[in-house]
């Protein structure tokens, strides 16, 4: 009944080189940064509560760990949200180095605006004005008058890339209020000229076929359906969206897993490459 509704695709219509994870890793490790007043690339990850933001920056830290890790606290959909406060993650290869990137997680978007992450302080986060360790306030976002707010960050504090993390069991059913949340802090950040992806969560939950067999994942009308969706949402082209799963029932490390993990990363580092360049410009 799934495949008379959603008719899969006789071939992928997006290309992933399955026996290249080492490959991606291998670059994610070693890339250069061009730009000398920057030791790190900064990614702000960002989305509604449940989407997956927090299980996102463990997935990617497991990667490069080659083992489950769980650094950032994450919660199950039907809980209370754990993050409450700006928090940034530098990820460790597994034998101990440092890469040249760290995600950034913040509370996140819920309906109504009394609850969730203000769309201004997605955005002062991004511009660099709010302090690790910051607890968010969903009523009064940040102000230049408030002792926390950073009122000359320097580059290194600023995001290079924001990225919007999405579960595609809900984003084609997403409420009015999130939505428009989502929408106005995607302008705000084209208007600063900073790159904006999104990561889609939960794939293997939205898709029997993909549940069966990851690999599947771009044959799956179902899932390109969701993905089309983020894109008519947030006014972003699909070559920008990048479905995964995340690591959240695993106990180890699973290759296809970390292909589709590592293929986001490798285009996010390198729209925030891209960025830094410009600056320089």
């Amino acid at each position: 009944m799934e495949r008379q509704e959603f008719p899969e695709f006789d071939r992928p219509w997006r290309t992933v080189d399955w026996g290249g994870r080492d490959q991606m890793e291998t670059f994610l490790r070693h890339f250069q940064i061009s730009n000398p007043e920057v030791s790190h690339l900064r990614i702000l990850l960002h989305g509604p509560t449940g989407a997956g933001v927090s299980s996102f920056v463990n997935s990617v830290g497991s990667v490069f760990q080659h083992r489950i890790t769980v650094r950032a606290p994450a919660a199950p959909k039907s809980m209370p949200p754990c993050t409450k406060r700006f928090k940034s993650y530098g990820i460790r290869s597994c034998d101990g180095g440092r890469l040249p990137f760290i995600l950034s997680d913040v509370m996140g978007s819920q309906d109504g605006d009394k609850s969730g992450i203000h769309p201004d302080d997605v955005i002062n986060t991004l511009m660099g004005h709010v302090q690790e360790n910051y607890v968010f306030n969903p009523i009064s976002p940040l102000t230049a008058e408030d002792p926390h707010y950073i009122s000359n960050p320097a580059l290194n504090d600023k995001a290079h890339c924001l990225v919007s993390v999405l579960s595609a069991t809900h984003v084609c059913l997403l409420n009015n209020s999130i939505a428009r949340s989502l929408r106005s802090i995607r302008f705000r950040a084209s208007e600063l000229d900073v790159p904006h992806m999104v990561v889609l969560t939960h794939v293997d939950e939205a898709c029997p076929l993909v549940r069966k067999d990851l690999r599947a994942i771009y044959e799956s009308r179902h899932v390109k359906e969701k993905m089309q969706c983020c894109s008519d949402i947030l006014g972003i082209p699909l070559n920008q969206i990048f479905p995964v799963k995340n690591y959240h029932e695993e106990l180890d490390t699973n290759n296809d897993m970390d292909a589709l993990i590592l293929q986001a990363m490798k285009q996010i580092i390198n729209c925030a490459t891209d960025y830094m360049n410009d600056l320089r410009q």
